[in-house]
């Protein structure tokens, strides 16, 4: 049998498995579409270690920068591999930016917890996350919470996430008398910070889908040129590192079924639970893959895929995985299969090997800062779809979104919506619209409340 025989063959068994002409696309098509999600979303390598490492706002208490930046590319090949061979759709994942944020600035320094103990609670809540999956309980939960909170809580992780990225470049710096003040803009770092936002806005303005990797790009060359960035020491590596954190997760369980840990735990799942579900469901959406009754097929293989992630994740040594919608930027190029979600995995792959370049970039808070703003102000747009003119849902969506970062926690925002909800609809006369769940929440919360004051 010659190489010409072999190739259909094994071409028309990868067709098969994906359905790659069944749902109008090709091969090549899906390795390009696989290619651009990767382009789009590869700036975690650089931001996810900037966040939880120990180069960055953590410092000692933050885990080793190294570690964070393999436990984050073999996250995202292990995640993205199961989604693209078991649910095979064309997402991506990787550690999520508002978790990661929530992971750092208020389970590790809001509340104390070291780092071991928090990837115990991250790996807790993937593990809750995918018996949620695999049974019916996962419907009764969605449609448990309401719409409107569910927008509000993303809007107010975007508000959240964007607040960190201005803090972080020195737009916004610390003031006694009003809290927060307009940074100096005549430092160098500011400056460049404000030149890599203004080069990535443009990029995504002008639709470009890798627009936050172009902005750190250009960002870290002028930085570079400019003496405020150092250059890199070596352009490739051996990847190492997770000989400090593989395994932390389940060294450090016992200590992860405290109160404070509950909370921790509730909050990760919360988040992950409806962002997965939220950001599968429009880019299946986008692709044309959802069924007629506008439900998500092999759903629970989809959200199953999304907690292994985060489980292995954990294990590994890095915060919440999760779906990313910058796999968007693949379908808009043609994905429609799982193969366009190996592709991308295959890139992370390729790109472990190449720390010494990402660590420059993670070490730079001004490049980083950019990308953090836009990622906010892409999950801020939910504030458009809350029904402002009910007050219902006005109040409670308000206070969600405006405490995260007032509070500098993600967790205290969801609790104020939650407790607020239930307590507008039954003013409202609209207490049978309020599901037990939620009543549930309120108390936990409620709860969660007093353990603060305490």
């Amino acid at each position: 049998m010659t190489t010409t025989d072999v190739q259909p063959e094994s071409t028309g068994r990868v067709d098969a498995y994906f359905g790659i002409s069944r749902l109008g696309s090709t091969v090549r098509r899906e390795i390009m579409a696989g290619t651009v999600t990767f382009l789009a979303m590869s700036y975690v390598l650089a931001v996810n270690p900037a966040v939880l490492g120990d180069h960055g706002p953590l410092g000692s208490r933050g885990i080793p920068t190294q570690a964070v930046f393999t436990a984050t590319a073999v996250a995202a090949v292990v995640g993205t591999l199961v989604m693209g061979l078991w649910a095979r759709y064309p997402v991506a994942l990787a550690p999520g930016m508002g978790l990661n944020a929530f992971f750092a600035y208020s389970v590790v320094l809001g509340m104390g917890i070291r780092w071991q103990e928090a990837l115990s609670g991250t790996l807790l809540s993937g593990v809750v996350f995918f018996v949620l999956a695999i049974t019916r309980i996962r419907e009764k939960i969605i449609d448990a919470i309401p719409l409107q909170m569910k927008l509000a809580v993303g809007a107010g992780i975007g508000m959240f996430v964007a607040f960190l990225g201005l803090k972080n470049s020195g737009i916004v710096i610390a003031d006694d008398a009003t809290l927060v003040h307009l940074g100096d803009f005549t430092r160098g770092t500011t400056l460049l910070a404000l030149f890599g936002l203004l080069v990535t806005v443009v990029f995504l303005v002008l639709g470009r889908h890798g627009a936050v990797l172009y902005g750190i790009v250009a960002t870290t060359v002028v930085g570079i040129v400019s003496g405020l960035v150092r250059l890199p020491h070596a352009v490739v590596g051996t990847p190492h590192g997770l000989d400090q954190t593989f395994g932390q997760a389940i060294v450090h369980l016992p200590h992860a079924f405290t109160g404070q840990m509950a909370i921790v735990v509730l909050t990760m799942l919360f988040v992950d639970f409806f962002d997965a579900s939220g950001t599968l469901i429009g880019i299946a959406n986008q692709a044309g893959l959802l069924g007629e009754d506008g439900k998500l097929p092999r759903a629970a293989q989809a959200l199953a895929a999304d907690s292994i992630g985060t489980t292995a994740g954990a294990i590994i040594g890095t915060s919440t995985t999760t779906a990313y919608v910058e796999s968007t930027a693949g379908v808009s190029a043609g994905g429609r299969t799982g193969l366009t979600a190996v592709t991308t995995a295959g890139w992370f792959a390729v790109a472990m090997f190449f720390f010494p370049v990402f660590a420059v970039v993670a070490g730079a808070p001004a490049v980083t800062a950019p990308a953090l703003i836009v990622v906010g102000v892409l999950m801020a747009r939910a504030l458009g779809d809350i029904e402002w003119n009910k007050l219902e849902y006005a109040i409670p969506a308000f206070l969600t979104v405006i405490m995260m970062p007032l509070t500098y926690s993600i967790a205290n925002g969801i609790a104020m919506g939650l407790l607020f909800y239930p307590v507008v609809m039954v003013a409202k006369r609209r207490i049978r619209e309020v599901h037990p769940v939620m009543w549930v929440l309120m108390l936990v919360f409620l709860g969660y409340f007093f353990f603060l004051a305490d």
